[in-house]
């Protein structure tokens, strides 16, 4: 049967797509309806039509999914940020334990029995909420044309005006109104991508989960450090919001989607927030962490996920560890209060520079990093790797670094991911070229969202094997995923 846009179907919801969609079929023909949950049965309507599948809009629950909850927010449909927040949260889990498993088996061609044998049960939160540490907001205006701020609506740039999200710090909601007060109260303009004119960007906002501190920098379209209209007023109302430590300004004069330029100027305190991360409930790391820099959004999970990394790497006091895409040290630190040498890699100038402070505050003289790409450092300076650690950013290595990893013949190495797709991509590669999958262990670092983190550790295989063939392709290229 042939499909027409603005047909109204009725379907029974089957599973759920990568992006968060219901997957119902009829007679073969498959529908990805948003909002719908497994178990649902729904009436749609046709949106998009391809020529296997199409996309619908949720018009109707006829029976609910045992599985569907009330979702807290009143917002969660527009918004492009909770996908699952209709899912119950145990349903959540096991939707990412099988997301994970089944891109190993399809993207990077592992044997199902594998899969099984070495993936352990997902690692979920307790309380699902109010967990982010870090939201960045962009700034726009509604149709009467006042300033407002929140999330996109999904797949889109339209600005879905909330400043009470569940997901991140209570604190959040008085700061942004107390910048969009500020904003209508002396005309600061917000920036339009269309025309590329208007002055505030985004607001970003860094909680310290432990310290309690707060950050917020304001990223702005413009070349050169500015000087805001009575700015004074709006940084001694923000001042006054408990533990606020640090308010900058951010200059990006480019007309991109990246939320952040390269300049930082700070308007009041210190320019940095610190927090807290545990090692195994028997010492407290302390960092310090800048408006650029890298840090895992939930501290309560991420604490989990590097002792897990920590446990993995199974150090005995002697290695040389190599930590790559270090961010402001947070994996390397933990390594180093067990492993003889790490060395960290990062290519953002600002997050070394903390990391270094970080090593040097938590009393470490056995770490060293390097501002660079991960695959020019790690193919000039590394000598030795007994491991290897690497949390890339979500598009996974380069091409390059995978195989400056390959030739380094670390014993181990403990691939970090927040996207299994490109994780299990260059897991192929990797176990094509002398390793083997030992563990694959997932940790949801998101709830409410179709994100998770995946942990795996691979090991240098016990079959004997020749070195790595020149003519090898990076399956990103295979397949067709590489950005």
């Amino acid at each position: 049967m042939r499909y027409n846009k603005n047909d109204l179907v009725t379907i029974t919801i089957e599973d759920i797509g990568h992006d968060g969609a219901g997957i119902g079929k009829i007679e073969g023909f498959i529908i990805f309806t948003k909002d719908a949950v497994i178990g649902d049965i729904v009436r749609a309507r046709i949106m998009k039509v391809k020529s296997s599948f199409a996309y619908a809009k949720l018009e109707e629950v006829v029976t609910p999914s045992s599985f569907r909850v009330i979702p807290l927010c009143s917002f969660h449909r527009q918004c492009g940020g909770c996908q699952l927040q209709t899912l119950s949260y145990e349903k959540q889990l096991e939707y990412k334990q099988n997301k994970i498993r089944n891109n190993l088996i399809r993207i990077g061609g592992f044997a199902s029995d594998l899969i099984d044998n070495v993936m352990q049960p997902i690692v979920g939160m307790e309380e699902p909420w109010f967990y982010r540490n870090k939201a960045q907001y962009p700034v726009g205006y509604d149709k009467l044309g006042k300033p407002i701020t929140g999330f996109y609506a999904g797949r889109t740039h339209d600005i879905i005006a909330n400043t009470d999200c569940l997901l991140g710090d209570k604190r959040n909601k008085e700061i942004l109104e107390i910048v969009l007060a500020y904003m209508k109260a002396n005309q600061i303009t917000a920036y339009d991508e269309k025309t590329g004119t208007g002055l505030f960007r985004h607001i970003l906002i860094r909680n310290g989960f432990y310290s309690g501190e707060v950050m917020v920098s304001f990223i702005v379209n413009s070349k050169h450090k500015i000087e805001l209209k009575k700015q004074h007023e709006l940084v001694e109302a923000l001042s006054k919001i408990p533990g606020m430590t640090s308010i900058c300004i951010n200059l990006n004069p480019e007309r991109t989607n990246v939320i952040m330029g390269n300049e930082v100027h700070v308007l009041w305190g210190q320019g940095f927030i610190n927090d807290t991360l545990h090692v195994n409930n028997e010492r407290k790391l302390n960092f310090q962490i800048s408006p650029k820099s890298f840090y895992q959004v939930n501290p309560r999970q991420t604490e989990k996920l590097y002792n897990l990394v920590l446990e993995y790497a199974d150090l005995k006091g002697f290695e040389t560890v190599w930590d790559l895409y270090s961010g402001i040290g947070t994996i390397s630190l933990f390594m180093a209060a067990v492993a003889g040498k790490v060395y960290g890699v990062e290519v953002i100038k600002e997050a070394v520079d903390d990391a270094r402070m970080n090593a040097h505050n938590n009393g470490f003289d056995n770490t060293e990093f390097y501002s660079g790409n991960v695959e020019d450092i790690l193919t000039v300076k590394c000598d030795k790797a007994d491991v290897i650690i690497v949390d890339p950013p979500r598009k996974g290595c380069e091409a390059r670094c995978l195989e400056a990893m390959i030739k380094a013949k670390p014993d181990r190495i403990i691939y970090v991911s927040c996207d299994s797709a490109t994780l299990a991509r260059d897991l192929q590669f990797l176990c094509n070229n002398g390793y083997e999958l030992k563990r694959v262990q997932a940790v949801d670092q998101f709830p409410q969202t179709v994100h998770v983190e995946t942990i795996c550790v691979i090991a240098k295989s016990n079959v004997s094997q020749a070195s790595r063939d020149d003519e090898a392709i990076h399956p990103a290229k295979q397949k067709g995923l590489e950005e």
